[in-house]
């Protein structure tokens, strides 16, 4: 996880970087500073040094997985990668979702998209509490 974090840690530096100097270099063009393009750079700083920040967190509490190691083989990979739904429909409806608020935010329907809003909402919380309910409950 170290190397994920690094690689999100350089990128959340590129990007402030690069937003600094979008900033100037358009603040000095003819008709100002290109707000869109700079809101854009430095959102894309923080959102990648959140995705840093987690890896840095989980990397101290895992142990060292075989992609840290320089001299790691294929098979030291292999075994369970952890728990995946066979049978979930909740992603489904989460993609539906999206695509009905998608299509009520193009069209300006807001109401419609803030009632897509709420389906997603109430979606990802099925597909969170698909084990603690219901038959599936252990």
């Amino acid at each position: 996880m170290k190397i994920e974090a690094r690689i999100f840690e350089l990128l959340t530096g590129f990007f402030f970087l690069a937003g600094v100097i979008y900033t100037i270099c358009t603040a000095f063009a003819s008709r100002g500073v290109e707000w869109v393009g700079v809101v854009g750079m430095f959102f894309s700083a923080g959102l990648t040094l959140i995705a840093g920040t987690y890896f840095r967190f989980v990397a101290r509490r895992v142990e060292i997985r075989p992609e840290d190691y320089e001299d790691a083989e294929v098979e030291d990979g292999a075994g369970e990668l952890g728990f995946f739904s066979p049978h979930s429909w909740w992603p489904i409806l989460i993609a539906a979702g999206a695509a009905m608020f998608g299509i009520g935010f193009a069209t300006g329907n807001m109401w419609f998209a803030i009632f897509a809003a709420v389906v997603i909402i109430g979606t990802a919380a099925g597909l969170v509490f698909e084990y603690h309910v219901g038959p599936e409950k252990h």
